[in-house]
């Protein structure tokens, strides 16, 4: 006979934890949903003024541009995604999701160091007046004619018709200028 009267006791003191619970989660999914709108529209003000400002640094060079941009735009959003969670109230999950990022973007660092070196030295190799292409530049063991300059790689001519590639870090620290053709 106790055990009826308990367990419908139990069940209803459940619920109504469970309604209060939910109405006091109600403004903090709202306030969430409402930065979420604003960070949205601010993410957007923020890309567009400063995919402008870097399209006047590097003039007609959009590849550089974008991939400033995107860096940017991923912590934007990352940001915004923690401070949402810390609006619902879950903000040491947000802080754990913060540390293990940044653990993980040291490891990625780092494995994917010498893809860094090659995107640094290809953005500094763009902006190179003195590396066209249409130049010959000799690096490394190789003189040619450059075809093109990539992020991360870039091509050179040989006199012999071959073509070939290099990695942008070994290029930018070696090359010297031979002549422009006329």
């Amino acid at each position: 006979m106790f055990g009826v009267p308990i367990a419908a006791i139990t069940v209803e003191s459940i619920l109504e934890s469970f309604r209060a619970d939910l109405a006091g989660a109600i403004p903090r999914v709202i306030s969430g949903l409402l930065f979420l709108v604003i960070a949205y529209l601010g993410i957007k003000i923020a890309t567009a003024v400063l995919r402008s400002v870097i399209g006047q640094v590097y003039g007609g060079q959009a590849l550089i541009a974008d991939l400033f941009v995107l860096i940017v735009v991923v912590f934007l959003w990352f940001g915004a995604g923690l401070t949402f969670l810390s609006i619902l109230g879950l903000g040491a999950i947000a802080a754990s999701l913060g540390t293990a990022a940044g653990f993980i973007a040291l490891g990625v660092s780092y494995a994917l160091s010498n893809m860094i070196a090659d995107t640094v030295a290809g953005v500094y190799l763009l902006r190179d007046p003195d590396f066209n292409p249409g130049d010959t530049v000799t690096t490394e063991s190789v003189t040619g004619t450059v075809e093109s300059i990539g992020l991360r790689k870039s091509r050179l001519r040989l006199d012999s018709g071959e073509l070939v590639v290099l990695a942008n870090r070994n290029v930018e620290s070696r090359w010297t200028w031979q002549s422009s053709p006329e």
